[in-house]
């Protein structure tokens, strides 16, 4: 009997770790093209023939179909705004060894003053279309909240999350960008943030001044968390000190908690400058924790150690971090393009570590920020990408668009959202 499908994908070709899944479950041979079919928002039959038909057929010719794209750190408030900035930010956070990394945030918190959520929110339509375009669904956005920012960059991120609804998920993230000690006001904004709708609450303990209030800053962050039942997002360690260790915090908060797989710690560069044994330490704690690591080695010099993180066990997953802002000129929300560039800084070229790259735009990335079932299987929700590539390594070699995108079951609009991702 003929089956029916919203969307059916013929000539599809899977990741060889896919196909040698499949080829243990009985349900197709290894190295032969499949087909998708996708019904009510869900994948609902992967086989090596199917008997039936669809509103929308898509011919894959032999090219690659995988999940979409995760992007599991984005500063979204701040997308664009490189322009309305001079250059001082840029040159303190990228010089050697980012020593001046607190005094580039600092310089970069100027362009706050001008925040409002009118100018805000056209910015990021462009920089949301731009990720649907590149196949990438689901965004865990930061937004920052201080005394300049207020709450706009929070408001227009959530009137995002509502318009791009089925199209990309976003979380939004309250983000004290500026501290919660050394910026009076900071924690009652975050939870004002949380009364609005935001996701996920969201700290930068190592920006205080003393090691007692980095402490403070971690336990107020975990306390909104906890009243208001929200996961958690760090930037820890961010800059050339070996000293820092509000990674460590952030962990043992965790474990203390009992907010283990509810913590994301994100960049972690001094890990770069660690002595051994304390870098052990601190992969065992995260581990402990359940608590992943986001790393952008293409926005700052120094990154966390990713291919140790990795042979210690510990979920790592990339992020595009900044999309043309005052600590990163360029950036289009495409998780392929970023692969792209770690494959180079972090030395990921062998055919097994390309695979391992794109785990961490797509698996990896989704556990880091709890999406729940998602993967390319029976019965999960379609988020899938028809790439324009038959293998991993084309893929990251061309780094292109997909051909098409698929999110929730539906296929994205590519002609409005090339037209918005254009326009301001």
């Amino acid at each position: 009997m003929s089956e029916k499908f919203d969307i059916l994908i013929r000539n599809a070709q899977l990741r060889g770790r896919l196909d040698k899944f499949f080829c243990a479950a009985g349900t197709a041979p290894c190295g032969h093209f499949v087909q998708i079919g996708i019904a009510d928002g869900r994948i609902a039959a992967i086989e090596e023939s199917i008997d039936g038909k669809a509103v929308v057929e898509i011919d894959a010719h032999g090219n690659l179909v995988t999940e979409s794209f995760v992007n599991p750190h984005l500063h979204l408030c701040k997308v664009y705004t490189l322009q309305m900035m001079d250059e001082a930010a840029l040159r303190d956070y990228h010089a050697a060894e980012m020593g001046k990394a607190m005094t580039a945030i600092e310089l970069a918190a100027r362009v706050k003053e001008n925040y409002d959520e009118s100018w805000i929110i056209k910015n990021v339509r462009r920089a949301i279309a731009q990720a649907a375009l590149f196949g990438c669904t689901h965004v865990r956005a930061f937004a920052d909240v201080d005394k300049k920012a207020r709450l706009e960059g929070v408001k227009a991120l959530i009137r995002a999350r509502e318009e791009f609804k089925g199209i990309v998920d976003i979380q939004v993230v309250a983000f004290a960008q500026d501290g919660i000690v050394r910026e009076p006001g900071a924690a009652d904004l975050v939870r004002q943030s949380m009364l609005l709708g935001a996701d996920v609450v969201g700290g930068i303990p190592w920006i205080e001044y003393t090691e007692t209030d980095i402490a403070q800053h971690v336990k107020e962050i975990f306390d909104i968390a906890l009243e208001y039942g929200k996961d958690v997002s760090m930037l820890v360690d961010d800059a050339g000190d070996p000293g820092l260790r509000s990674l460590e915090m952030m962990a043992v908060e965790t474990i203390q908690r009992g907010w283990q797989g509810r913590a994301l710690a994100h960049h972690a560069r001094a890990m770069s400058l660690y002595p051994k044994p304390y870098f052990q330490k601190v992969a065992a704690l995260l581990k402990k924790a359940d608590m992943g690591v986001v790393s952008d080695p293409h926005t700052g010099p120094l990154h966390a150690r990713v291919r140790e993180l990795l042979e210690e066990g510990v979920l790592v997953c990339l992020g595009q971090d900044d999309i043309s802002d005052a600590y990163y000129p360029y950036g289009r929300n495409n998780m392929l393009e970023v692969a792209f560039l770690a494959s180079h800084l972090l030395w990921m070229t062998t055919s097994t570590e390309m695979e391992t790259l794109y785990d961490m735009i797509t698996v990896r990335a989704a556990q880091a920020i709890g999406l729940k079932d998602y993967g390319l299987r029976v019965s999960a929700p379609a988020h899938l990408v028809v790439l324009n590539a038959p293998s991993v390594l084309e893929a990251l070699r061309s780094h292109a668009a997909p051909i098409c995108v698929i999110s929730h079951g539906k296929l994205v609009d590519y002609d409005k959202m090339r037209t918005m991702s254009v326009s301001i």
